[in-house]
């Protein structure tokens, strides 16, 4: 188990600093037995991704800010709030799970954000999964893989995506909300 954390550190040292987006999702993992192995592991892999800028922009859900923005949802509350809303108002939204350390998120934030100005009348919430508020809710929606992202039209879930894949991205946001 100590080398396989190795050989993934090693290797998402490698794809973060070579940009290499291959790296479609990471799956969530139980905490190994000796956590002070793991943090060191982890310790390193998370100094690699504080190398890498900031590629998005956001908004919290008070702020006056335009409708192209990211809304960033901190609480466990605030999603239950959000997501009536989008289900009671019959509202287009995008639900996008996050991590800080995953470099497949990394790569694919700026494509949301892109879409989320493509797309004015969608709103994309951004839910870091590691914020302990919103541990409850990552666990009810059974959320395995990051980057996953939940779509919803008219209120009712239409799709989901797990992973990095761009053109599939792509795909689904043209065939849910291009307005014709």
């Amino acid at each position: 188990m100590v080398r396989n954390l190795v050989v993934r550190s090693l290797a998402l040292r490698h794809a973060i600093r070579n940009r290499v987006p291959q790296l479609f999702s990471y799956r969530l993992l139980s905490l190994p037995s000796k956590p002070s192995l793991f943090a060191a592991v982890t310790a390193t892999a998370s100094s690699q991704l504080s190398l890498l800028p900031s590629f998005h922009h956001s908004r919290s859900l008070s702020a006056a800010a335009a409708p192209s923005d990211l809304v960033l949802v901190n609480t466990e509350e605030e999603f239950n709030n959000i997501l009536t809303k989008v289900q009671d108002h019959s509202l287009h939204a995008i639900f996008y799970f996050t991590a800080v350390w995953c470099g497949p998120c990394r790569f694919i934030s700026p494509i949301v954000g892109e879409l989320s100005k493509k797309y004015p009348h969608v709103t994309t919430y951004k839910i870091d999964i590691d914020q302990e508020a919103i541990q409850g809710t990552v666990g009810k929606l059974q959320i395995t893989s990051v980057p996953t992202l939940h779509f919803f039209k008219n209120g009712k879930k239409a799709d989901e995506l797990i992973g990095a894949d761009v053109a599939r991205l792509n795909h689904i946001t043209e065939k849910l909300f291009k307005k014709d």
